[in-house]
């Protein structure tokens, strides 16, 4: 007879979905976000989200967040361009400012509302649905 030992790694939620009265803000759990199977990970969650509604407002948190590929602005243009196809809204917030330089080479800074902090960045915003 054999047995099968399993080590179990465990599964680390890679956001967290809070709702307030004008946002759903999604903050990124993650210090790290490099590997693919991470950023597959969030855009999965975050499209899931997205998905729920007809309209939405999303903040994303990025305040745990040390460190990013450049798949993950990807995954930014293309939660963007779906929220903004909803007549949705985009904010990002508590952006570290290495990465922030990151989001202003590219020129991004022109793509995506960057605020400072998540108070600010949920000033504003009307209703969702």
């Amino acid at each position: 007879m054999f047995f099968l030992e399993l080590v179990m790694t465990p599964i680390k939620p890679k956001i967290s979905v809070e709702y307030t009265e004008h946002a759903t803000v999604v903050t990124l759990a993650d210090e790290r976000i490099l590997e693919e199977e991470d950023i597959r990970a969030v855009q999965t969650s975050i499209m899931a989200v997205i998905g729920q509604a007809e309209r939405i407002n999303l903040i994303v948190d990025f305040r745990n967040v040390q460190f990013l590929s450049s798949a993950v602005l990807g995954l930014l243009i293309r939660v963007s361009k779906r929220i903004y196809e909803q007549n949705g809204q985009l904010r990002l917030c508590n952006i570290n400012p290495k990465i922030h330089e990151i989001f202003k080479v590219t020129r991004l800074t022109k793509i995506f509302d960057i605020y400072k902090d998540l108070d600010s960045a949920s000033e504003g915003l009307s209703q969702a649905d």
